[in-house]
């Protein structure tokens, strides 16, 4: 099989990758096995994938959905190539997932395919922008189980909110606003948060992301960007030691985050602002919900070892 695979993150219990296939019509099909749980979103092309739990002609849009340790085959019977971004997720990850959704008794799904649903749209394109951000990409993979969990059992019910989740809530708050100047990502990641929390990282998301309107890696960048913003125009550090300062490992990452968020790179920002400001300032909360508006539950060992 023509697979190669370009590993984007990882984390305790998952993996993100970009998986092209280059198969076609005349090219022999192969049996594999799915080393974890898999959910996939196709990007582009047709193919067929056969497995234990039946068999799906997936197209862009679809998602496949493969069980641990079950074997399976892709095979291109109409056109050539295709090209999905895959999870792939440990059983321990999912069970924590699982224990969150309403009606779900146990891991694993029933069938190997969910079709496209404009449900699916804010979140897959969220996942197309996360590029290598591990923090973000966490988050889509606890949004895209639990998305996969709910569909397989009949839907999702609604969030019930009390005064102990807003409590847990405005906790998480106070704690990244004490620490997201801290370069440890791990302790501001989704599962330390929600560990924290002592809930699941899928509940834990939704109530976070149902509460402040965004999700809890949105909240960090949020705030260490307003940070630097205030740092650029109260002080006269260079912009390597703001950066350095507000929770940014190295210059290029701040850089793109920040010009992606505020629309001007940090030194143009600077001058323009205590030269009067630009006429038309952009806002942070509008930035990072771009194209982000669903809700969190609506929703390389070697290249072999990663699964489309």
């Amino acid at each position: 099989m023509a697979q190669t695979a370009h590993v984007l993150a990882s984390g305790p219990g998952w993996q993100a990758a970009d998986v092209l296939c280059t198969d076609g019509p005349h090219d022999r099909h192969f049996e594999e096995r799915h080393d974890g749980f898999c959910i996939a979103l196709v990007q582009e092309g047709v193919f067929r994938y056969r497995g234990t739990e039946g068999e799906a002609l997936l197209a862009p849009g679809c998602i496949l959905t493969g069980n641990h340790g079950r074997r399976f085959e892709c095979g291109h019977d109409h056109s050539s190539g295709d090209r999905c971004f895959s999870f792939n997720l440990r059983p321990e990850f999912l069970e924590t997932i699982v224990a969150d959704v309403p009606g779900a008794r146990r891991i694993g799904f029933t069938g190997a395919k969910l079709p496209p649903s404009a449900r699916l749209i804010p979140l897959a394109s969220a996942t197309q922008a996360a590029g290598d951000d591990a923090g973000a990409l966490e988050e889509i993979a606890v949004r895209f189980a639990g998305y996969a969990m709910a569909c397989r059992n009949e839907g999702e019910r609604r969030l019930r909110i009390g005064a102990r989740d807003e409590r847990i809530v405005a906790d998480a708050l106070h704690y990244i606003e004490e620490n997201a100047t801290l370069m440890d990502e791990r302790s501001l990641s989704l599962a330390a948060l929600a560990q924290s929390s002592k809930l699941g990282p899928y509940r834990f998301l939704r109530l976070f992301h149902r509460l402040v309107g965004m999700t809890p890696h949105q909240y960090v960048l949020h705030c260490r960007l307003s940070r630097a913003a205030a740092h650029l125009l109260t002080g006269d550090e260079d912009i390597s030691v703001i950066a350095y300062e507000s929770g940014f490992g190295d210059l290029s990452t701040f850089n793109r985050r920040f010009r992606a968020l505020l629309g001007v790179p940090p030194g143009r920002f600077r001058a323009g602002q205590k030269n009067g400001g630009p006429k038309r300032p952009a806002k942070f909360r509008e930035r990072l919900e771009n194209g982000d508006g669903v809700q969190p539950g609506t929703e390389r060992p070697s290249n072999k070892a990663v699964e489309r």
